[in-house]
C-alpha cells in the first residue's frame, strides 16, 4: 500500500478482550446504567504518537481514530457500502462528480460529552484542506489526490483552495470532482484522508490537535476517556452517538506492556484476559492439549498478496552474474519452468505447519476482494483457470527447462545464478527461502539453477535491498488502496513498485509500451464494472501466464484464542472500518476451529448471497 505498505506488514496488534471487575466513572456516560458494562480490554506494546488522524498513515494510530471518528460510509459484515455519515450519494455518468447528502443532527462531541457543534460539509472540505496543505506533512495526501487539482494544491502549483474539487454546497451537501472517472471512489472514503474536522476546533488548537484527547473533537462510536501513553488508554461509548444501538461493547481498554506478544499467552491461561495469539512455537503444545485445544482456532486471512517478483533490471554485484540472469529471465521458457518448480505449500509450512494450503493464492489479486454481478472478480476468465489450479507442476517444468536449454544454448551460462535475498530479522522467512532453495534446485537441477539465497538487513531492507533491485527474484507483497482491481494491478505497470516487467524483451507494442501496459491501460479507460473487471482479469491473467511474477499466498493465518467473532466486524479489505468495534460483541468462551471453520463456511454463503443480491 505503498507509503504504509511496511507498517501494516510490520505491525503487532494483540487484541484482548475480557469483563472488567472494575468499572470507572465516565465522563461521557455508560450504555446500561443497571449493569456492568461490558468491557474489552487489549494490551499492546506498540504506542501510538499522534491522535491525529489526518496526518498520520499508521495502522495502530488510525485503528484508534477509526472509532472516534466517522466518514461518510462504512461497510457491512459481507463488504457492501452502506451510510454513514452520508445517507444517500449518487454520481454522474462517468464517475467524475459524486453528491453526498449528509446525515444531518450528528454531532461533535468533546472530550468530557459536552456537544460542540453540528457535524456539517463543511467539515469534510476543511478535512481535505489540511490533508493537502503540503506543511501539514499528512502521510495519506496522496490518496487524496484522485479529487480535481488535489495534487497540483498539495505540490503548490495552485494556492487557491477553492480550485480543489471539493465543495459544500449547503450544509448538508457536499461535492466531489475528480481527475478523471473513478467508479471506485466510495471506497477511497474509507480511508481517514477523507475524514471529517470541525475547522474552527482545528484552527484554535493549531499543531496541538491530535495531541492529546482534550485536543481532540469526536462523532464516532466512542470517546476518548483516557490517554497516557505507555500506560493506559481507554475509550468509552458516545451516547450522543448517531448510531448507539450497533455500540455493543461499552468500553475499551488498550494497556500498555513491552512484552505483550510473549505474556499474552500465560495471561490468557491464568484468566486475566480474553484473548491472546498463539505462536507456532507452543502451537502443537497447545493442539495437544485437552484443556487448551478446542481454544485455539485459525484467524482470518488478510488482503495482502504475496508473489515472487523475476526482476528484469538485476542490480546486484557482478559475482553473480546478473548479466547472465538477464538472458535467462528473458526466455520465457525460463521463467515458466521457475513458476511451475515452486513447491508454495512445501514453502508454506514454515508459517503454517497445519493448513499451508489455506494461505496459498494462485492470484496476485486475493479472492473476495472485489466483485462485478455477484462473481468473484478471481472467476472471471481468463483468470478463473489460474485461480482454479495449483501452479505447481513437476512435469511441466521439467518440459520448460527442457526448451529453455535448448533456446538459451550459446546465449547463457548453466547453472543460472539466482539471487534470493530476505530479510535477516524475520526467521520464517530465512526457513522459507531455504527451503525453497533446496526444493527448486531438487526439481530442476544445479545443473540448471544456483539458487543464491542472501541474508539482507533487519532494518532498511527494503530501501537497501528491494527498491534498488539487488536480487533475482524476491518475496514481496502488496496490498490494496480502494475497491478495484487495478490497486494490485498497478505495481507492475511502468513506474511501479516491482521488478520492471516494462523491460521484458519482445513485449514493445506499435505505442512504444509494453503489452501489460497497454492491457492495464485499456482497463482504466472502462467505466462499466462487468467490462472493467474482464478486462483487468486478462491484464492479470497475462502477467501470471507471462511468469513475470509467480503469486504465492495472502497474509494474516496463524492462530488465536479469542472471545471475538471475526465474523461480526465490519469487512473491508481496504481503509479503516474493519478496525471499528462496532457491531461486535463478546462470546462467552472462545471460539473453536471446528466452530470457526463451520462460521467462515456460513459466512462465504450468506457473503455470496448479500453480494447477489446487492448487485441487483
Amino acid at each position: 500500500m505503498r507509503k504504509y505498505l511496511l507498517f501494516l506488514t510490520c505491525m503487532f496488534v494483540l487484541v484482548l478482550a475480557a469483563c472488567s471487575d472494575k468499572t470507572d466513572s465516565s465522563t461521557a456516560g455508560d450504555s446500561n446504567k443497571d449493569s456492568k458494562p461490558v468491557e474489552y480490554k487489549t494490551v499492546y506494546s506498540g504506542e501510538i504518537k499522534t491522535l491525529n488522524y489526518l496526518k498520520t498513515s499508521e495502522t495502530n494510530e488510525f485503528a484508534v481514530a477509526a472509532n472516534l471518528v466517522d466518514g461518510l460510509i462504512e461497510y457491512d459484515e459481507y463488504g457492501i457500502v452502506k451510510p454513514s455519515l452520508a445517507e444517500s450519494w449518487e454520481s454522474n455518468a462517468d464517475a467524475t462528480v459524486w453528491t453526498f447528502k449528509l446525515r444531518e443532527g450528528v454531532k461533535w462531541m468533546t472530550h468530557d460529552g459536552k456537544e460542540y457543534a453540528d457535524v456539517v460539509a463543511q467539515d469534510f472540505v476543511d478535512g481535505l484542506n489540511y490533508v493537502l496543505d503540503a506543511k501539514n506533512e499528512s502521510s495519506t495526501s496522496w490518496i487524496a489526490t484522485v479529487v480535481k487539482n488535489g495534487d497540483a494544491f498539495n505540490t503548490g502549483a495552485i494556492t487557491d483552495f477553492s480550485q480543489v474539487g471539493v465543495k459544500a454546497l449547503d450544509d448538508y451537501t457536499l461535492e466531489y470532482t475528480l481527475e478523471g472517472s473513478t467508479p471506485y471512489f466510495l471506497s477511497m472514503l474509507n480511508y481517514v484522508c477523507f475524514f471529517p474536522v470541525n475547522g474552527a476546533f482545528l484552527a484554535e488548537k493549531g499543531e496541538g490537535f491530535g495531541t492529546t484527547r482534550e485536543n481532540f473533537l469526536y462523532n464516532g462510536g466512542y470517546i476518548l476517556d483516557k490517554f497516557e501513553p505507555q500506560n493506559e488508554r481507554v475509550l468509552v461509548k458516545n451516547e450522543a452517538y448517531w448510531d448507539k444501538d450497533q455500540i455493543k461493547i461499552d468500553r475499551i481498554r488498550y494497556k500498555y506492556n513491552k512484552e505483550a506478544a510473549t505474556v499474552a499467552p500465560e495471561l490468557f491461561l491464568r484468566g486475566e484476559t480474553d484473548a491472546t495469539s498463539v505462536p507456532t512455537s507452543i502451537l502443537d503444545q497447545w493442539l495437544n492439549d485437552e484443556d487448551k485445544k478446542n481454544l485455539v482456532r485459525q484467524n482470518t486471512n488478510n488482503f495482502y498478496t504475496y508473489f515472487y517478483a523475476l526482476n528484469f533490471d538485476p542490480q546486484y554485484d557482478a559475482e553473480f552474474e546478473p548479466e547472465n540472469w538477464k538472458v535467462a529471465v528473458n526466455n520465457k521458457d525460463f521463467r515458466k519452468s521457475i513458476y511451475h518448480a515452486l513447491d508454495r505449500v512445501s514453502a508454506l509450512l514454515t508459517m503454517e505447519p497445519h493448513n499451508p494450503k489455506d494461505l496459498v493464492s494462485n492470484t496476485v489479486t486475493p479472492k473476495n476482494f472485489v466483485d462485478v454481478n455477484g462473481v468473484d472478480y478471481t472467476q472471471l476468465e481468463p483468470l478463473k483457470a489460474i485461480t482454479n489450479n495449483d501452479s505447481f507442476n513437476a512435469d511441466l517444468s521439467a518440459e520448460y527447462k527442457e526448451k529453455a536449454m535448448a533456446a538459451l544454448a550459446g546465449k547463457a551460462t548453466f547453472p543460472v545464478k539466482v539471487v534470493m535475498p530476505y530479510n535477516s530479522g524475520m526467521p520464517e522467512w530465512a526457513n522459507r527461502s531455504q527451503v525453497i532453495e533446496q526444493q527448486v534446485e531438487k526439481l530442476l537441477g544445479t545443473d540448471y539453477v544456483d539458487v543464491v539465497i542472501e541474508a539482507g538487513p533487519a532494518t532498511g531492507f527494503l530501501g537497501e535491498v528491494r527498491r534498488p533491485g539487488k536480487f533475482s527474484i524476491i518475496e514481496a507483497n502488496w496490498g490494496p488502496d480502494f475497491a478495484d482491481p487495478s490497486t494490485y494491478t498497478d505495481a507492475f505497470t511502468e513506474g511501479g513498485t516491482y521488478n520492471k516487467p516494462e523491460l521484458a524483451e519482445g513485449y514493445q507494442e506499435a505505442n512504444g509500451k509494453n503489452t501489460y501496459q497497454n492491457l492495464v491501460d485499456a482497463a482504466k479507460v472502462e467505466v462499466e464494472p462487468a467490462k472493467r473487471f474482464e478486462l483487468f482479469a486478462k491484464a492479470e491473467a497475462f502477467l501470471i501466464e507471462e511468469a513475470f511474477v509467480i503469486p504465492y499466498a495472502v497474509g494474516g493465518g496463524g492462530y488465536v484464542a479469542s472471545k471475538l467473532n471475526p465474523f461480526e466486524s465490519q469487512y473491508s479489505p481496504f481503509g479503516v472500518t474493519m478496525e471499528k468495534f462496532k457491531g461486535q460483541t463478546l462470546l462467552e468462551k472462545p471460539m473453536s476451529n471446528e466452530e470457526f471453520k463451520s462460521a467462515k463456511e456460513a459466512w462465504e454463503k450468506e457473503r455470496a448471497e448479500a453480494l447477489a443480491n446487492a448487485s441487483n
